[in-house]
């Protein structure tokens, strides 16, 4: 080799550097070296009471991870696939999931409280007695989503898919379900004081014996909605839909 291509060669090798690979920052993340893994693919892994937090998890697979009591707050999981993961009692406080795949998730006894969670899907998704208060889940599809005896007080699910979702017992004072389509979901029970359902769709919602006091339904759809043994007193029902809708009172409003 001549003296001048050696010489470029030498400034090729120092100009560009070789970086880690995705493989390398995958191994760094498992070993705890690190908390930046963004769009790792993680399937399966146990991360069972893991401390995870501030975590960039961005656009990650973590489908079918354990995730079992883990500490994910502030973790940025925007985009990330969580189907079938186990978040059961994990602690996600103020993380970013806008976007995320949590089909199918569970999450019994998670800490979901501010976090942000617009256009997730959570559909079939298991969250009894998790906390969403004051979380946002603007757009997100909650279809057949268990949230019995869920609290989400001030909790924004503006023009949310709720389909068939069972919310029984559910504290849901103050929430804000504006536009959201709650057709078939089940509000046994719920805690709705002050919530807001302006334009909100409960065609064959099941509200028996739930506390509607206060609440906003203006312009809602209450086609089929039972409302038996329940309280819509000083409920606001200004423009609503009445069809065969069952009062409080046990008649029928037609």
């Amino acid at each position: 080799m001549t003296p001048t291509k050696l010489l470029l060669a030498t400034v090729l090798t120092f100009s560009f550097p070789a970086t880690p690979s995705h493989a390398d920052q995958r191994a760094d993340f498992l070993s705890g070296r690190t908390r930046e893994c963004a769009r790792c693919d993680l399937a399966g892994e146990n991360f069972k009471r893991r401390d995870l937090s501030d975590s960039d998890l961005t656009g990650a697979n973590l489908k079918g991870a354990n995730l079992h009591d883990a500490k994910l707050a502030g973790a940025h999981l925007g985009g990330a696939n969580l189907s079938g993961s186990n978040l059961n009692k994990a602690d996600l406080r103020r993380a970013d999931l806008v976007g995320a795949n949590l089909r199918e998730a569970m999450m019994y006894g998670a800490n979901l409280d501010a976090a942000k969670l617009s256009r997730v899907d959570l559909t079939d998704a298991l969250m009894g007695t998790a906390r969403m208060v004051g979380t946002e889940l603007t757009r997100a599809v909650l279809r057949s989503v268990d949230l019995r005896k869920a609290r989400l007080a001030d909790a924004i699910l503006t023009d949310a898919d709720l389909t068939d979702a069972a919310l029984d017992f559910a504290f849901l004072r103050g929430a804000r379900f504006d536009g959201a389509r709650l057709v078939e979901a089940r509000l046994i029970g719920a805690e709705l004081i002050g919530a807001s359902l302006v334009g909100a769709d409960l065609t064959d919602a099941n509200a028996l014996g739930a506390n509607c006091r206060e609440a906003d339904l203006t312009r809602a759809n209450l086609t089929q909605t039972n409302f038996h043994k329940g309280s819509l007193y000083e409920a606001k029902l200004d423009g609503a839909t009445f069809s065969d809708t069952t009062m409080p009172d046990g008649t029928m409003r037609p």
